[in-house]
């Protein structure tokens, strides 16, 4: 079956199952469904998130063994270079979040109240994060991207996948256009090393850290929606720079460092997949497993 059919034979069902996986979270919460004009406070987020989680894992490993025949680990879930590609996205989000804060401050685009520390808050939004990048990597890259690679070329899969990355957003409170090309090139930047690496740990990594910084740490509302921050701040007023309520993901500023880090590391990828196939070239017995490309 075509990759691109597997994909739109696979939309419905994921959304049955995280339907039912939300309402079986609001019954564990005790909450009467449906909660119309309903802000989760940051616990009851993690329990929903961690319920759609598990959705997720549910519906990817049906259509992974009784759909595409493979294993769930191919998704990219391999640990070669686990250590290196996670360390990687960590400190590359966590340098793009950190020089934003920091800019936006030097521009009194923003302005820093004090800090709020809780370690409740700080520990509990890594289980969220990180069940918040665990479930989308999987969808967007590990499942539809990996998936519409076998029909497209790999940069109109890429494009693809982040439109729907950037769609999914949509319903999020305070969403602009600028949000949306926010998002669109974040999805790009996330599905970039898989395209060349077929792993998943860097953006499983780099998505976490992106969140977490953005807002647990640096206090900014993370793709309109706002929970516990270490760091309180202001904003002087709603701007392009600053991204207003929807937080830094709306801004310019976000779209300028994420086009930067494409950029980075796409030439990066390149260079290593021209130098791999000059190996392969070179020496006939060198197999393509044997020299790797997914070093960033």
């Amino acid at each position: 079956m075509r990759g691109w059919l597997r994909v739109i034979l696979f939309i419905l069902p994921f959304f049955i199952f995280v339907a039912i996986s939300q309402i079986l979270a609001g019954i564990t919460l005790g909450m009467k469904m449906p909660a119309r004009h309903f802000t989760p406070n940051l616990f009851q987020s993690t329990v929903f998130t961690l319920y759609m989680l598990a959705a997720t894992f549910g519906v990817v490993a049906i259509f992974r063994r009784w759909v595409d025949r493979e294993s769930f680990k191919s998704l990219g879930f391999g640990l070669n270079n686990f250590v290196r590609e996670s360390t990687t996205g960590i400190l590359l989000g966590i340098g793009m979040i950190t020089l934003g804060f920091v800019l936006l401050l030097i521009m009194h685009e923003i302005n820093f109240m004090g800090t709020n520390p809780q370690a409740y808050g700080i520990l509990l939004s890594v289980l969220l994060f990180v069940a918040v990048a665990f479930n989308e990597e999987l969808i967007f890259r590990g499942y539809i991207l990996g998936n519409l690679m076998l029909s497209m070329n790999r940069w109109v899969a890429l494009l693809v996948s982040s439109v729907f990355f950037s769609l999914l957003h949509m319903g999020n409170a305070h969403f602009t256009l600028l949000g949306f090309f926010s998002i669109l090139f974040a999805g790009l930047l996330l599905g970039l090393p898989y395209i060349f690496t077929r792993s998943l740990w860097l953006p499983i990594a780099l998505h976490f850290s992106w969140n977490y910084f953005q807002g647990t740490i640096f206090g900014f509302s993370v793709s309109g929606n706002a929970e516990y921050s270490l760091i309180t701040q202001t904003r002087t007023s709603d701007t392009l720079l600053n991204g207003g309520e929807f937080g830094f993901e709306g801004s310019i500023l976000a779209i300028v460092f994420l086009a930067i880090a494409i950029g980075i590391l796409s030439v990066n990828y390149l260079r290593k997949e021209k130098l791999m196939v000059a190996a392969v070239v070179s020496e006939p017995e060198t197999t393509i497993e044997q020299v790797s490309t997914d070093e960033p």
